[in-house]
């Protein structure tokens, strides 16, 4: 797959495009987006990606399309667990839904940056060693099982990580308790000071660049091509911030997407230590030689992501739904006449 360095910078170009017009159009002025606002630009932005992914399979073939469309599909999943820490931080800092959309916005440019390098020393890596594709294998199944056994409580793990954090910054930063509206900076008493707003961006940022360790060796996993590797990256954080007003309340039902994304990390990571064997040149491996193994295809990939969020989905819908009749019935019938009756 060729991509001439034009093409990158026009690519690039029309990413940092969408970026401006997000802030210009939606994020200047602070409010608390509607959910048909929320809904409107989330679909605009899955199309556009739709779209892009289109271009790629024209120009470059349905292999390289198939590609990008699984490493999309991949990235937005990993997209929605990171909701569940954004939402962690902003109840932790409370920050006022009309400024949650510029933390946002920002923390995601910041994490598209952290990931821009992160592809670049991937690339670099797999061009070089071939061996890094058994890193990335090992890497992505140990995750998967981390992430899988803090799947009974992944808010309480989440919050002692911000917790620390937190601690580390307020001792070497000046900081105010208090917001001064959506600014980084405040003076209180002639004195420069960090606001609540610049922690909550960086602790964003931080975050990001664990969510970074996971996600670009699990596309690596799913296409060697660091032009798609980027704009899948790019289009997912995109419309991340609308898709976090539009769930709201719903990601709490999702009760089984910690599990969903674990085989999925698992499932790629083994698809990752395949190709490692069958590239293989490490002399106490087989000699050195190439080992025989079955290679796992890009159509099988994205089937396989694609039926796991699916069934992670309904299955965690139902579980929610049926937690839900479960607490309506054990109430006690008499309850709601009880609270409507005067003193």
């Amino acid at each position: 797959m060729h991509v001439s360095p034009t093409l990158w910078i026009i690519t690039c170009l029309v990413i940092l495009g969408l970026f401006v017009f997000d802030f210009f159009s939606h994020v200047r002025v602070p409010h608390a987006p509607s959910l048909k606002e929320s809904g409107f630009w989330s679909a605009v932005y899955i199309t556009i990606a739709i779209a892009f992914g289109g271009f790629v399979w024209w120009k470059w073939g349905s292999t390289y399309g198939g590609e990008f469309f699984a490493g999309y599909v991949t990235e937005k999943a990993l997209s929605v667990d990171n909701l569940f820490v954004f939402v962690i931080i902003m109840a932790k800092f409370t920050v006022p839904r009309e400024y949650q959309q510029k933390v946002l916005l920002l923390g995601i440019v910041m994490a598209l940056v952290m990931r821009a390098g992160f592809i670049a020393v991937g690339a670099a890596a797999i061009s070089t060693y071939s061996w890094v594709f058994y890193l990335f294998g090992l890497f992505l199944i140990l995750t998967a099982v981390k992430l899988l056994r803090e799947s009974d409580d992944p808010v309480d793990h989440e919050e002692q990580r911000e917790t620390r954090l937190e601690r580390f910054l307020k001792k070497y930063l000046r900081t105010t308790d208090d917001y001064d509206g959506d600014r980084l900076f405040t003076k209180v008493g002639g004195k420069r000071m960090v606001t609540p707003m610049l922690v909550v961006l960086i602790v964003i940022g931080f975050t990001d660049v664990l969510f970074a360790l996971d996600s670009i060796p699990a596309i690596y996993g799913l296409t060697a091509e660091p032009y798609l590797v980027f704009t899948a990256n790019a289009f997912a954080l995109m419309g991340l911030r609308q898709l976090y007003f539009l769930l709201g309340g719903l990601l709490d039902r999702l009760v089984y997407l910690s599990m969903g994304l674990s085989y999925i990390l698992a499932f790629i990571g083994v698809k990752l230590v395949l190709h490692a064997l069958h590239e293989n040149t490490l002399p106490f491996v087989n000699g050195g030689e190439h080992v025989a193994v079955p290679e796992i295809s890009t159509p099988l990939s994205l089937g396989v992501i694609v039926a796991t969020l699916a069934i992670t989905t309904v299955a965690s819908l139902l579980r929610s739904r049926g937690s839900r009749d479960e607490q309506m019935s054990s109430r006690d019938p008499q309850e709601p006449q009880d609270s409507v009756k005067g003193p």
